[in-house]
């Protein structure tokens, strides 16, 4: 599937996972995050969520299976993430799509802001209504046709925020378990969860590979 609003001129403005990290932490030192909204509660979560990233930069490593996985799957793909940089579940995702592309000689990973992209968003809707973040579109670098696309969060960490939906906790409670649950995991559902994604999206090029969360 091609859409418009992913081409050449957006490509060439996103940026790389270096780039997103350098933009948040300057952003962090002037006391900001990403959006208009500079709502103290936001650039708190963005704050924690730079020590979160840092985490996973370090500690996290594609385990060898799925390595070996990756290395047999097409190369020459584009993979455009969506996030922003106060979004606690891109923290915890963002790092491991990172280092799964790296692993992959001829794929690529570019970033864009969800609020500065609000077309692009629009294609990649959770359960067809929700901006959720973060989502990664998979597509073939060549001609931006995309194959596939995951997000925003594994089933393990949806079924965290479900269960306290139905026992109608706080938000704080739930952004406490969930994160709770994201340290407990150390990025391998992420990764098994994206990986398994990408298989099934080469499998059947035809239809669209995507993680439903509410």
């Amino acid at each position: 599937m091609i859409y418009a609003e992913i081409n050449a001129q957006l490509l060439e403005q996103a940026m790389d996972y270096n780039s997103y990290r350098a933009m948040i932490d300057e952003l962090m030192a002037e006391g900001k995050t990403t959006g208009t909204n500079q709502g103290e509660d936001l650039v708190a979560y963005a704050k924690l969520n730079i020590a979160r990233m840092n985490r996973l930069d370090k500690t996290f490593a594609l385990p060898q299976n799925m390595w070996h996985q990756v290395q047999r799957m097409p190369g020459n793909l584009l993979f455009l993430t969506i996030t922003e940089g106060w979004c606690g579940d891109a923290a915890q995702i963002v790092p491991v799509i990172e280092k799964i592309v790296a692993a992959r000689p001829g794929w690529q990973h570019r970033i864009i802001l969800r609020d500065e992209n609000l077309p692009v968003m629009d294609h990649f809707l959770t359960n067809g209504k929700s901006r959720s973040i973060p989502v990664t579109i998979v597509m073939k670098a060549d001609s931006f046709d995309v194959i596939g696309w995951w997000g925003p969060r594994p089933e393990g960490a949806q079924q965290v925020i479900d269960d306290l939906k139905a026992a109608q906790a706080e938000a704080s409670v739930m952004k406490e378990k969930l994160h709770g649950w994201y340290g407990r995991d150390k990025g391998a559902s992420t990764a098994a969860e994206f990986v398994n994604a990408l298989q099934q999206a080469f499998e059947k090029p035809e239809s669209k590979s995507a993680h439903q969360a509410a």
